[in-house]
């Protein structure tokens, strides 16, 4: 079992809005979780870094076309420069594939652990954590927040990486051409990085209210599709309502889902 005290930041408590900080302690829980997977994940980060550099050759390729070999009429550099364009799309597929297949080797196994862990642990609750929290808010947690988390560990992250790498080894790139133009883009970078922080603040919050809603969803199938929930909806003619208040719930659920 991984994770020390990992659930404090799962919290069910929504009193609780303050956001737990990223400081060395939970990036050693974090850790704990990875550790095992470790040899994935170093293939995940190199063919991550051969993607991005292999990305950066064709523009260098152009370049000695239109520079050297066209004017001068170099057909032997002409037919290794053809064989290049020819090859690198191919070993970034390649490569592309052995990054799918190890993050997702990597990216199950971590929430593997992660839904066991969460098992055991709520399996170890108190009676009155259960009669205070919505059994459709518990359904959530394993069907939104642990597929949240994959999400994040299969596709997020590795996309971040690859970004970081491509716009290193790009702006190398382009001050190795042209450093002045290089300089303007960088110069111009922050007023895109503004508004992008921003927009991610928004699209947060919207995800936050999302799972929310998800919950509250969850929470009225359970509590009245089953068979205790059924015979008393029926019992007491209370099918009207709750098929109101569910298409109300599902019509949060539509409109958060269009926002994201």
């Amino acid at each position: 079992m991984h994770g020390g005290n990992w659930w404090r930041y799962v919290s069910f408590d929504d009193s609780n809005k303050q956001r737990p900080t990223v400081d060395r302690q939970l990036l050693r829980r974090v850790f704990r979780y990875a550790r095992p997977y470790l040899p994935a994940i170093l293939i995940v980060l190199g063919a991550i870094t051969l993607t991005s550099l292999l990305g950066l050759i064709p523009p260098l390729i152009y370049r000695a076309l239109i520079d050297d070999v066209l004017p001068n009429g170099d057909l032997a550099r002409l037919n290794l420069l053809a064989i290049g364009l020819f090859a690198v799309p191919l070993l970034s597929g390649l490569f592309g594939v052995v990054q799918r297949r190890y993050g997702a080797r990597a990216g199950e196994g971590i929430i593997y652990d992660l839904r066991n862990q969460m098992f055991d642990h709520l399996g170890r609750m108190s009676m009155r954590f259960f009669t205070n929290t919505k059994s459709g808010e518990i359904v959530s947690r394993f069907n939104n927040d642990v597929v949240g988390a994959q999400n994040a560990i299969t596709g997020t992250i590795p996309d971040i990486l690859t970004n970081v790498i491509t716009l290193v080894s790009t702006l190398i790139v382009m001050l190795s051409i042209e450093w002045r133009l290089a300089l303007l883009s960088v110069a111009v970078l922050p007023l895109f990085l503004l508004p992008a922080r921003r927009v991610g603040l928004v699209l947060r919050k919207i995800r936050r209210q999302a799972l929310d809603y998800n919950a509250d969803m969850s929470s009225q199938i359970t509590e009245t599709l089953t068979v205790n929930g059924a015979l008393l909806m029926k019992t007491f003619s209370r099918l009207p309502d709750e098929e109101r208040r569910f298409r109300d719930i599902s019509a949060k659920v539509r409109d958060i889902g269009v926002r994201r």
